[in-house]
């Protein structure tokens, strides 16, 4: 089934946030990577950039979590995970290490409005904090889903919490050394010790 133009969009934003960044994901280039009319981003998204961005981390969170959460609860914590780390690991390879987390890029770059001279950095700065919670509500589901599969492994609850957490952090971090190093050693080198770190819990 052929997607619709907003839905091009938002995929086309999210790629673009994956590989370039908040600031390099502007609406033309949105419309240029996603192949869509330009004058459909008014129709779709009225609020224009900041909107748009919005739309592409609810769906980059969701690309992350629905496939997080069938792989944890079909095949345990620890399998689960090792499963989900290898996508992350086929995803860097096939892009080249071009692209990582798009979630991850809206909670470290700052977002600016694509209006010159007339720039109104206080709503900037509002479209920013939206962002960033946007951003923590993302991960915070993300550390949720390890965690209850953790603690259905046996693990105690706030035990399972700190371990979820370091889970998120350490492939998130990962991703981005893999980036810079152009290798996905870092990634491997780093689920090796998860792996051992989980293992110890849940035996």
């Amino acid at each position: 089934m052929s997607k619709s133009t907003r839905d091009r969009m938002i995929l086309g934003a999210a790629d673009l946030l994956r590989r370039r960044g908040v600031h390099a994901t502007s609406v033309r280039e949105v419309v240029r990577h996603s192949g869509t009319p330009r004058g459909s981003i008014a129709h779709h998204f009225p609020g224009g950039k900041a909107e748009l961005l919005e739309a592409a981390v609810t769906h980059a969170g969701l690309e992350v979590s629905t496939p997080l959460r069938e792989l944890l609860d079909s095949k345990g914590p620890v399998i689960g995970l090792e499963s989900f780390v290898g996508r992350w690991r086929q995803m860097l390879v096939e892009t080249e290490y071009q692209a990582g987390c798009a979630v991850l890029a809206v909670a470290v770059e700052q977002y600016s409005s694509e209006q010159r001279g007339a720039v109104d950095a206080e709503l900037d700065n509002r479209i920013q904090e939206q962002l960033l919670d946007q951003a923590h509500d993302v991960f915070g589901e993300w550390q949720d889903i390890v965690s209850q599969s953790l603690q259905r492994a046996g693990v105690p609850e706030e035990r399972a919490r700190s371990l979820a957490l370091m889970v998120i952090a350490s492939i998130e971090g990962s991703v981005a050394l893999c980036r810079a190093a152009r290798t996905a050693d870092p990634l491997d080198m780093i689920w090796s010790e998860l792996k051992r770190s989980l293992e110890r819990e849940i035996s």
